[in-house]
């Protein structure tokens, strides 16, 4: 046999056994298992917790000379965008996994934009197969459908990353109705003149389009006042994540020195008894009468009503055909590919994260040289909370909910056009740069998310 051709019959041997290899270390999981433990399966495969997580398994090359320093800042991106702990451990332990965990694993996945090609060039067995893509596809699917039922939706949109919001938020109507006085109520702050509503207005979307409200004396605040409509739908308040329930987010501004500046509630509940038809109608309510956890309470039960439902793309995924524009159609196509459902899920397309501002390019460093912007306290996000270094300039991802309605933009209140806040999220968030056509188009779907307030369209 000619040299030629040994070689030539060497290397069919060689990329056979390659193939042979290749297929067997990226099996697919067997049908026997459950979706979740499908899904966990290739995760595992995978090795997704090699970059994202707190405690990185490093490979045995990660000290090499030039592997260093790459394995290292892939390391260090992965863990700043997704920590896949929480989502493996729910996997495993067959508990309710995170909705936004599951919409990032579906479109990361799905898309095969993980793992990266360079980790899988090494680790053959992280591969996305057709069959494991099929799989996730599947997997996710089915784990929506159990922990995350979406029957307002027509059963073709019954998969999507976002569903319809409901007519109404579970409520106690008369409580909520001493909380709208109280809401409106001014003797809150310590000069009587602020309100909830003063920087939550129910008229102007639950907001103030103002970049930092106004508090007693003309103080500004440090961030952007957020809506109130729909914010029973977050996993937590404020853009730090500092109160868990509407009722502890609603006891906050109160004794703020720069919102509305009280010493205590003793105070408040002191001003509001000298209204003695007002003490009658709260305690036929409450009984136990006025104190900081009633008062609260009640204001919570009437941010329970704000929900704004039926809006055309609500009607659109309960089967409105012709509830949203052909643009706003491909909008919304293109709104899940930039990968925006990810992280802006649910009912309220947002409020059940956390998300790192800024992770793909440095968006306060931009700011700083475009607005000569320096950094303040405001924007250490979840860091204030926790002290945690990976919470720094982390902020509860916001809802779109009525957004067109809600600028200016972020929780600085920096962007005044919804048009600019889609072309930085595309670079800040998703790296990449957006198209005039593909921006113009997101923008109109994003206008198709006006809901109604009371059977009225908000405006």
């Amino acid at each position: 046999m000619k040299k030629s051709s040994k070689i030539l019959l060497a290397v069919v041997v060689v990329i056979a056994a390659l193939a042979v290899t290749y297929r067997a270390v990226n099996k697919a999981p067997s049908a026997d298992l459950s979706a979740g433990e499908q899904l966990l399966q290739i995760l595992e495969d995978g090795g997704c917790v090699e970059c994202h997580s707190p405690e990185p398994k490093m490979p045995f090359y990660a000290n090499w000379p030039v592997a260093k320093s790459l394995i290292g800042k892939h390391i260090e991106k992965g863990y700043a965008v997704f920590d896949i702990t929480p989502l493996e451990e729910a996997l495993e332990n067959g508990t309710k996994p995170g909705e936004v965990d599951l919409a990032k694993v579906g479109h990361s996945l799905s898309d095969c934009s993980m793992p990266l090609p360079q980790y899988s060039l090494v680790h053959w067995g992280s591969s996305i197969t057709g069959a494991k893509k099929n799989i996730v596809n599947a997997a996710v699917r089915t784990l929506r459908a159990e922990y995350y039922p979406n029957p307002l939706a027509a059963p073709e949109f019954a998969d999507e990353p976002v569903r319809p919001l409901p007519d109404t938020y579970p409520h106690d109507s008369l409580k909520a109705v001493l909380g709208e006085m109280l809401y409106h109520d001014t003797r809150l702050s310590a000069d009587g003149t602020i309100s909830c509503a003063t920087c939550h207005g129910i008229e102007t979307a639950g907001v103030d389009n103002k970049r930092y409200s106004e508090g007693i004396g003309g103080q500004l605040g440090g961030v952007n006042a957020p809506t109130v409509f729909n914010s029973a739908f977050n996993f937590v308040q404020f853009w730090d994540g500092r109160a868990a329930t509407l009722a502890e987010q609603a006891g906050g501004p109160p004794l703020n020195p720069v919102e509305m500046g009280c010493e205590s509630f003793d105070e408040i509940v002191a001003r509001l008894s000298e209204d003695r038809a007002f003490v009658k109608k709260f305690r036929s309510v409450y009984p136990e009468g006025l104190s900081q956890a009633t008062i609260t309470d009640a204001i919570a039960e009437y941010e329970k009503t704000l929900i704004t439902p039926d809006s055309p793309f609500d009607l659109y995924l309960k089967g409105d055909k012709s509830a949203m524009t052909e643009n706003q159609i491909e909008g919304y196509s293109l709104f899940k590919e930039y990968g925006c459902a990810t992280c802006h899920a649910g009912e309220n397309m947002g409020g059940l994260s956390y998300e790192l501002m800024g992770q793909r390019d440095n968006y306060f460093e931009d700011r700083e040289l475009v607005l000569k912007s320096g950094l303040t306290d405001g924007d250490n996000g979840r860091w204030a909370q926790t002290g945690i270094e990976r919470d720094r300039y982390r902020f509860k991802t916001p809802g779109l909910r009525n957004v067109t309605l809600t600028w200016p933009y972020y929780h600085d209140g920096s962007v005044a056009t919804l048009e600019d806040a889609v072309r930085m999220m595309a670079k800040y968030q998703s790296g990449r740069k957006i198209s005039d056509s593909d921006c113009r188009k997101i923008v109109d779907f994003l206008g198709a998310l006006t809901g109604q307030y009371e059977g009225e369209p908000l405006f």
